[in-house]
């Protein structure tokens, strides 16, 4: 590592404008997308059409886990290609078997269905719930989610999701669902209570997109007890917190609660796209041949990535890897910042790392890619890190120091005004 830039240095050897050959007119302006697009990758590193090397302290929004380009899992993708793509799900694909095993055996769950991202799998999730519902008699069944949430942008998800912004201009929305306040387990118990025919529960163990928001230890559970009483499934999306994230194969396994349907997707193939959903007990059976499906779903190229990206994992033990690296990058930061009134709060599992400011910061975005850094700031105010659990502990140093360097500039050229 000690021939790499870090993410500290702020020599410029190169412009960090955007190349010529970057074309965008034809495409969709749905994304505000920063001035820079990357050629190649290595590790936590990306290089830009210029030459330029950045730190990515966002892992592609937690998708590569295990770095850019690694070198096993790009093995098994040429070789997968050079074999066989696609044949879809009206054959048997072996690899999808088997990892569908793995995940189950991991996860302690029954069965699972491939899809290609984590909107497909909280659809399929959706879908199940409601079939759920029906095969109970429920005519219009409700699910029930949380404020602040982010499920998706299809229909369904984009309803699921508590946040009214990124619903504006989409009316009319999907029916059957009901909003509580997050992290609130006599508001959920009062919703179950005063909301007819209610099926399921869908939560993120941590709001990711709602900004790092990390529940009281007890919540989970007294959410698992509340679906145990009165017969709901317990939906969690682990879509963002999955596949070692935050220091635990699964957000939940630090609660040790056991989801009836969870959702996958992000990291589950380090960068190759694949979804999934995951169900045990009764939830298990209740999709059957016709009900759902997905063309792309789980086909051999895909699948391949995830079984060399899974296997990776366990050989090096990311979750370890993110419980120590996670571990020193907070303690460096809340170290960095605890002067500064303008940090509200640094918190975290794993490296899933979120510094609340009590301003809109979002101009820190820029700030960093002008420093050569990738991170990312939601909910406005919340500076969101997400970097690759291969990280060194030299480079989470240097991580640290930059991002404390970038916040306390921001700090001395802003007055707080708290909120």
């Amino acid at each position: 590592m000690s021939n790499r830039t870090g993410p500290h240095d702020q020599t410029k050897t190169r412009t960090l404008e955007a190349s010529p050959s970057i074309v965008q007119d034809a495409v969709m302006p749905t994304y505000a997308r920063l001035p820079i697009a990357f050629e190649k990758g290595e590790g936590c590193w990306l290089t830009s059409t210029n030459g330029v090397r950045f730190f990515d302290a966002l892992s592609g929004i937690a998708v590569c886990n295990l770095g850019h380009a690694h070198p096993d899992v790009a093995m098994a993708i040429g070789r997968q290609a050079e074999t066989l793509v696609h044949t879809s799900n009206l054959y048997e694909i072996d690899s999808q078997r088997r990892l569908a095993q793995r995940l189950a055996a991991l996860s302690k769950m029954d069965r699972i269905f491939f899809c290609n991202s984590g909107a497909e799998a909280n659809e399929a999730a959706i879908k199940l719930a409601r079939r759920f519902g029906h095969n109970r008699g429920i005519e219009n069944p409700v699910i029930i989610t949380a404020l602040g949430s982010f499920h998706g942008r299809t229909l369904a998800t984009l309803t699921a999701t508590g946040n009214p912004k990124v619903q504006q201009g989409f009316a009319p929305l999907v029916p059957g669902f009901q909003h509580v306040p997050y992290d609130d387990a006599q508001a959920l118990e009062t919703a179950i209570r005063d909301t007819p025919d209610v099926v399921a529960v869908l939560l993120e163990p941590i709001q990711g997109e709602g900004g790092v928001r990390i529940p009281l230890p007890d919540y989970l559970r007294n959410v698992r007890r509340l679906c145990d009483d009165h017969g709901l499934l317990m939906m969690l999306d682990e879509v963002q917190t999955g596949m070692c994230r935050t220091g635990a194969w699964f957000a939940a396994d630090h609660t040790m609660v056991r989801p009836d349907v969870m959702t996958l997707a992000k990291a589950l193939g380090n960068g190759v796209p694949i979804g999934a959903c995951l169900a045990r007990g009764e939830a298990a059976k209740v999709l059957d041949a016709g009900s759902h499906g997905s063309t792309f779903g789980g086909n051999p190229l895909a699948c391949a990535a995830a079984l060399a990206t899974l296997q990776v994992m366990e050989k090096q033990d990311a979750p370890r890897l993110a419980q120590a690296r996670g571990a020193q990058l907070l303690a460096e930061l809340r170290v960095g910042l605890r002067d500064l009134p303008m940090v509200v709060d640094v918190r975290g599992q794993g490296l899933m790392i979120g510094i609340e400011l009590n301003q809109d910061c979002s101009d820190l975005v820029t700030r960093a890619l002008e420093a050569r850094l990738l991170i990312n700031v939601t909910a406005g105010r919340v500076v969101r890190l997400l970097p690759p659990l291969v990280i060194t502990e030299e480079e989470t140093t240097q991580l640290a120091r930059q991002v404390i360097a970038l916040i306390r500039d921001f700090a001395a050229q802003h007055t707080a005004k708290p909120s």
